[in-house]
């Protein structure tokens, strides 16, 4: 838990842990494997499924431009960051479509 807080803090500085570990419990065994622990800004159909899965159905945003937009913005602040934690970008999502009070 503790490294998922210090990746997200690199760019929130005062997310909360409980915030996060909600997203953790929600990513559950996706989070063993290497590959799906990571997302993948150049892979269109993995951003469909994060746009459906998580932006839609977890957090119910479904204006598609927003979602594109906010989708856009999280991947280019992460862009420096080779390997993006999903956890990061799941918690930066929500915090852009102003959702993290409905995790």
């Amino acid at each position: 838990m503790a490294d998922y807080i210090s990746d997200v803090r690199k760019y929130d500085a005062t997310a909360s842990e409980e915030i996060v570990g909600k997203i953790v419990k929600h990513l559950g065994i996706a989070l063993r494997n290497r590959d799906s622990a990571l997302v993948s800004c150049s892979d269109q159909k993995e951003l469909d499924r994060i746009k459906k899965n998580w932006c839609g159905k977890k957090l119910g945003v479904i204006e598609e431009s927003k979602v594109d937009g906010v989708l856009e913005k999280v991947c280019e602040t992460m862009a420096s960051d080779r390997s993006k934690s999903r956890v990061t970008f799941y918690y930066l999502a929500a915090k852009h479509l102003g959702k993290l009070s409905a995790l």
